[in-house]
């Protein structure tokens, strides 16, 4: 065993302070694994409260492990050890259970990194009962399963507040029939999906449906949790090793309200839910004796009902507070000085579509007086140094809809520099833009994503109207990945050849050519309405309404 890896595990050990009692007596032994490095891994709630549900367990040994970093990883490779654990650097294999918390669909593309470097059959149907019981969850799932469905054994489509319950009584319980009698108990759990209970079907290498064993109900359906009946996420081991090393973390709210038409947060979670105040404050007073920084947490935070009180509670006890990026039409004079306060010299806000028009295909709600007086009210208060983020590539987008956002841009500068001659201080606009990815569960799923060489076009465009301009900075989410994304976000179970070829080093375009696959017809293809879409074996949005959404967006579009 590589004496590296071991002292590596133990740094990381003695870095961390725990904020909740966990067991590691049982007889059941799960590894909860993230597919990204342990800097990114540890940063993630979900990641942490599925932790602290499966740690606090007395019948429960529970380990972790991540990704290694690149020179780690090396180290593996050259020594030939298996994946081990943090806490007892036990080989993976020797677990009963490998619990994956996957949050983004790019992390797919570790999974068979991880099972690989674990010397564990890739594929689930490849296994015997001496094999870990592979299972998954986390808000890529959510999404959609269906590109490493046949790497796993069981997926949790449901919020673990609810499913790890469930999972961890059925994972105790005598059930006769082994790994398949096992399975076949996990149907009766709600939010929990069997790839291999379900059966896709093709017709001219178009998905045309599923063939469910009997038992395992379809589509796989989830309730969304009360969240008043549980402890708020928050964060469970603190250590500064991670992005948010310096802050106490905690979810204010789940989901969104605003249902943007292409955003996935404000449908695959259901109803837009919101933490207690009491509930939140009683955490944060106990976060606040290991850390000065409390970073709130949720899709919508400026949408908590309480978000103005709540930071000036933090303040008040000394603390700094920090929230992602605020919403516009949202800005709460309470929160905005306790930023301030906290010493924020930067803002996020998010424009998203670049012209009224796109604003309103989105159904952004947002018109360019509201974010130009958001703006000012953040100048007045001397924050001159802005994030804005906007999308590229919507549907039906032109170069008129980015000369608009060019001009909304210069607006916003005229605006900083007016007040940076008054207090002789230059403040700075970054502008941050993404393509847009089609997502499953929004209106804009059907929607193919605009070819790359467009996308290039209209990046120079942007990078020839923004470079004169001294204080505004650019930058643009790599094309290529994005549309690795929108691979994973829209494609199915043909996909998992790819990711594994990928896997041992092979670029997007060898591992498709490889496997024979068109990776256009997955991303850039417009899906006919009546075409059955890969993640629709999941139950969690009403598609008529999503359909409805589209048509309106179409009208929109075509005006």
């Amino acid at each position: 065993m590589s004496r590296e890896i071991r002292q590596r595990h133990r740094d990381l050990l003695k870095a961390e302070t725990h904020l909740h009692r966990h067991g590691r007596v049982g007889d059941l032994s799960i590894c909860l694994v993230s597919p990204s490095r342990y800097q990114t891994g540890m940063s993630s709630l979900g990641f942490q409260t599925v932790y602290r549900l499966l740690a606090g367990s007395t019948d429960i040994r529970c380990e972790r492990a991540f990704l290694p970093d690149r020179d780690e990883l090396a180290e593996y490779r050259r020594s030939g050890t298996p994946l081990l654990s943090l806490e007892t650097s036990t080989p993976l294999a020797a677990f009963d259970v490998i619990a994956f918390s996957t949050s983004f669909e790019p992390d797919y593309l570790n999974i068979p990194v991880i099972l690989t470097l674990s010397r564990i059959p890739l594929y689930a149907k490849e296994r015997s009962n001496s094999h870990p019981l592979i299972i998954a969850g986390g808000a890529a799932f959510f999404i959609n399963p269906e590109p490493v469905a046949d790497f796993f054994d069981a997926i949790c489509i449901g919020e673990g507040e609810d499913v790890v319950p469930s999972l961890v009584a059925t994972l105790l319980s005598p059930i006769d029939n082994g790994r398949r009698g096992l399975l076949q108990a996990f149907t009766m759990i709600p939010g929990m999906y069997v790839p291999s209970f379900y059966h896709p079907r093709y017709h001219n290498g178009v998905l045309t449906g599923y063939d469910a064993e009997a038992g395992a109900p379809l589509p796989v359906t989830r309730i969304p949790v009360c969240l008043e009946q549980h402890e708020p996420s928050a964060s469970q081991i603190l250590t500064e090793h991670t992005e948010f090393g310096d802050m106490f973390l905690v979810e204010v709210s789940r989901g969104c309200p605003r249902g943007c038409r292409f955003c996935s947060s404000g449908f695959i979670y259901g109803a837009f839910r919101q933490q207690p105040f009491d509930n939140i404050v009683a955490l944060i007073d106990r976060g606040l004796t290991h850390r000065s920084k409390v970073g709130l947490v949720g899709a919508a935070v400026s949408d908590y009902a309480g978000i103005g009180r709540l930071c000036r509670y933090i303040v008040a006890k000394g603390a700094k507070v920090s929230v992602s990026s605020l919403r516009i039409d949202r800005i709460d004079s309470d929160m905005l000085d306790a930023l301030i306060a906290s010493g924020h010299k930067t803002i996020s806000l998010a424009p998203e579509g670049g012209s009224q028009r796109m604003r309103d295909v989105i159904r952004k709600n947002l018109t360019e007086a509201q974010i130009l007086a958001a703006c000012a009210m953040l100048i007045d208060h001397d924050i001159l140094n802005l994030k804005l983020y906007f999308i590229i590539g919507l549907p039906g987008e032109t170069d008129g809809d980015l000369d608009e956002m060019i001009s909304l841009i210069e607006t916003i500068r005229a605006q900083v520099i007016e007040r940076s001659r008054a207090n002789k201080r230059l403040g700075e606009i970054t502008v941050s833009v993404n393509p847009f990815i089609p997502k499953p569960f929004t209106p804009f799923q059907w929607c193919g994503m605009e070819p790359l060489p467009s996308l290039e076009h209209k990046v120079k465009l942007l990078e020839s109207r923004l470079k004169r301009l001294s204080n505004v900075k650019l930058k643009v989410e790599s094309l290529r990945e994005s549309y690795l994304q929108a691979l994973l976000s829209r494609g199915d179970r043909r996909l998992s050849p790819l990711l594994v070829e990928m896997a041992e080093g092979a670029t997007l375009k060898k591992a498709a050519k490889a496997c024979g696959i068109n990776t256009e017809s997955y991303v850039q293809r417009t899906i006919a309405a009546d075409e059955l879409l890969p993640w629709s074996i999941i139950g969690t949005a009403d598609q008529n309404m999503l359909r409805c959404e589209y048509e309106r967006a179409l009208v929109g579009v075509e005006h």
